[in-house]
């Protein structure tokens, strides 16, 4: 009687008990993992050997974020019951809390092995492969666990995720048709998702079809990412002026929400720049700033804004402070990657980039860039062909070729060999010249380069045949931001026609070269050169430039030049060489690229006084146009015209009609990076 008593009251205190657990299920069910976890706790305290309770309690530990001791609590059940199949779920699973994922593959495929049709055991093996973006084989996994629970919410939002990054390693391989096939299949499974749409429109950017990723941002419900992204497309299509226009409307959709507020405010401020607009830009970056002062994103816009106003230093600075901070950030690795290539320093500008690949392999702008630096040190070789004529009778055929052979990042040699014969139909003369030299490029500092050149020309004329040397010296740099400056030396042979050749006339230039740029879309360009002559002339020459850019693609530019030229002796019956010489003409310069193709085109027309003769009309017209074959190899053909007469030497109209060829000898350097 006494142990049946016994039997009776243990069962009812284990049916109450079991009562009392229910409030901790619903605590897990509901996600109030802390709540269970303390609830667990307090039941172990009474019933330290309770298998459910112990589950319980590792399972609230885990979903809190203690994947450690989780995995401890279960490796210690799973050796109590080492045949459970219920605890070696839980263990498995703890395992990828606490991102082991090489032992809970290994042990998920020993749980599958057990029971092929465990829904649990098929979804949780599917996850791990996925965490190891192992995709093809958590998709098949993922189908098979749908298979045994169809329409499974939990497992239906992990093959989306599959898909997903999968479709994102098809993207980075450049697979992109592959991986839109597979984002369309998965919208089909899961109709307006907002994931799936985004991830669409990712790839469609990549792939550069630009309609697509309009469309697709389009059917997102949620209107700040769609102006975002849209603002986006429109500036890779070229119309920076809508970008700024959808980034302005986006903002009143950022609502109080932080992220959404910077997200907003980012695309405004990069379209801001785009448009150059750069005041605007500085003032917003500070606003933002105020608002959110340890915000990585709007130190980056800093940055940017750096890099298109020509502050390459501070930029350096900004993206440095960011990796400092987080030095896995793509904004920091790849944009001072950028800066540095801006900046002149080929060296960290590759380092950094390829640092940007351990932490984003195959990045496509990462992989571009040093690809762009490998093929600026390849070996290369241009050759040259034209034919010149004037309104003297004189007519000239040409052909040259320039090889270039960078070594290091600093250090280039370079090859130049011309060929030139020229004729005067009137007279029967006819003359030859031949110059040959080999050069060295320095790169000082930066953007600060000292270049060399030292070579003879061969002069074969009717009454004088010699040869002499020829060479240049150069400081090429940007001692500021938007500045360029250069100044230097050369000696040249007046080898315009056979009479000149005759003579053996010899020019040393010194001269000096600035340009002034500014974030307004002015520049002002300077040139003057100091000439001494062999025959005991000498000349002075000043050339300036106002101009304003129009447009950014293509570029177009229009302006005013000022052109003087003096002489201190005139000989006109041999070379063009007044005392005084002035002329005036408004520009316009176009270029750009469509495809393969690119072209560039220059005419300008105003006025010219000689001595002090009446005014006269000017006119000249340059054209080239350039296709590449492929990515080493191009072509192209160029044409001028021009009535100025201080454009030769004897004062006439000329034109002239050119072939050039341009071959990239290797992929890269022939010193690797």
């Amino acid at each position: 009687m006494r142990i049946a008593t016994l039997i009776i009251v243990f069962l009812l205190s284990a049916t109450a008990y079991a009562q009392d657990m229910s409030a901790g299920f619903t605590l897990l069910e509901t996600g109030k993992y802390e709540e269970a976890k303390a609830f667990f706790g307090e039941v172990l305290v009474d019933y330290p050997d309770n298998k459910t309770a112990r589950l319980c309690y590792g399972r609230a530990l885990g979903l809190s974020g203690d994947s450690a001791e989780a995995r401890s609590l279960f490796t210690t059940l799973k050796a109590d019951y080492p045949t459970d199949f219920e605890v070696g779920l839980n263990y498995a699973e703890s395992l990828l809390w606490d991102s082991d994922f090489g032992a809970a593959k290994d042990f998920y495929e020993t749980l599958v092995a057990k029971d092929s049709t465990s829904f649990s055991a098929l979804l949780g093996y599917a996850n791990t492969l996925s965490n190891l973006k192992e995709y093809d084989a958590a998709i098949t996994y993922v189908n098979k666990a749908l298979t045994v629970q169809p329409g499974n919410a939990n497992a239906a939002v992990s093959k989306k995720f599959m898909r997903l990054g999968k479709a994102n390693q098809l993207t980075t391989a450049f697979q992109y048709d592959a991986a839109i096939q597979l984002l369309k299949s998965a919208l089909e499974d899961m109709p307006n998702d907002e994931q799936i749409i985004s991830a669409l429109a990712n790839t469609y950017i990549a792939k550069k079809d630009y309609e697509n990723a309009n469309t697709m941002y389009s059917q997102l419900s949620d209107t700040l990412t769609s102006q975002v992204g849209k603002s986006l497309v429109a500036h890779l299509q070229k119309d920076d002026k809508l970008a700024l226009s959808l980034a302005q409307e986006s903002i009143a959709f950022a609502k109080a929400d932080t992220t959404k507020i910077i997200t907003a405010n980012e695309r405004y401020i990069q379209a801001l720049i785009w448009n150059g607009k750069y005041a605007t830009a500085r003032t917003a970056i500070a606003d933002l700033k105020v608002k959110f002062p340890t915000n990585q994103r709007v130190a980056a816009l800093k940055a940017t804004l750096g890099m298109y106003t020509g502050t390459f230093k501070k930029s350096i600075e900004v993206y440095n402070g960011i990796l400092e901070k987080d030095s896995a950030s793509f904004d920091g690795n790849l944009g001072i990657a950028n800066a540095y290539r801006a900046q002149g320093n080929l060296d960290e500008a590759y380092a950094f980039a390829k640092n940007t690949l351990t932490f984003y392999p195959n990045q496509k702008d990462a992989t571009g860039l040093m690809k762009t630096i490998e093929s600026s040190l390849a070996p290369v070789i241009e050759t040259r062909a034209a034919y010149t004529s004037d309104n003297g009778d004189n007519q000239a055929y040409s052909a040259g070729m320039t090889a270039t052979l960078p070594f290091t990042s600093r250090f280039k040699t370079v090859f130049s060999y011309n060929y030139r014969t020229t004729e005067n139909m009137t007279t029967n003369t006819m003359a030859y010249n031949t110059d040959a030299s080999i050069g060295a490029h320095y790169r000082v500092i930066n953007n600060t380069w000292l270049e060399g050149t030292l070579g003879f020309v061969k002069a074969d004329a009717n009454a004088n045949n010699y040869t002499d040397v020829n060479g240049s010296v150069f400081i090429k740099s940007r001692p500021l931001p938007l500045q360029y400056l250069e100044i230097g030396y050369s000696r040249t042979l007046q080898d315009f026609n056979a009479a000149l050749l005759d003579e053996k006339i010899f020019m040393n230039n010194y001269s000096l070269n600035y340009n002034m740029g500014t974030n307004i879309n002015l520049g002002w360009y300077s040139g003057l050169m100091h000439t001494q002559q062999t025959d005991g002339n000498s000349r002075n020459l000043l050339f300036t430039s106002l101009y304003y850019n129009f447009t950014k693609n293509p570029t177009l530019k229009g302006g005013i030049n000022y052109q003087y030229v003096g002489f201190k002796d005139q000989v006109p019956t041999l070379y063009f060489s007044p005392s005084k010489y002035q002329a005036v003409e408004l520009f316009l310069d176009l270029t750009g690229q469509a495809g393969k193709w690119s072209y560039a085109a220059n005419a300008a027309g105003g006025l010219q006084v000689v001595e002090e003769d009446e005014a006269t009309t000017l006119f000249r017209l340059e054209a080239r146009l350039q296709y590449a074959i492929s990515n080493r190899f191009q072509v192209g053909a160029y044409g001028k015209y021009s009535n100025i007469a201080s454009a030769t030497a004897a004062g006439f109209e000329f034109m002239e009609v050119g072939l050039k060829l341009r071959w990239q000898v290797l992929k890269g350097g022939v010193v690797k990076m």
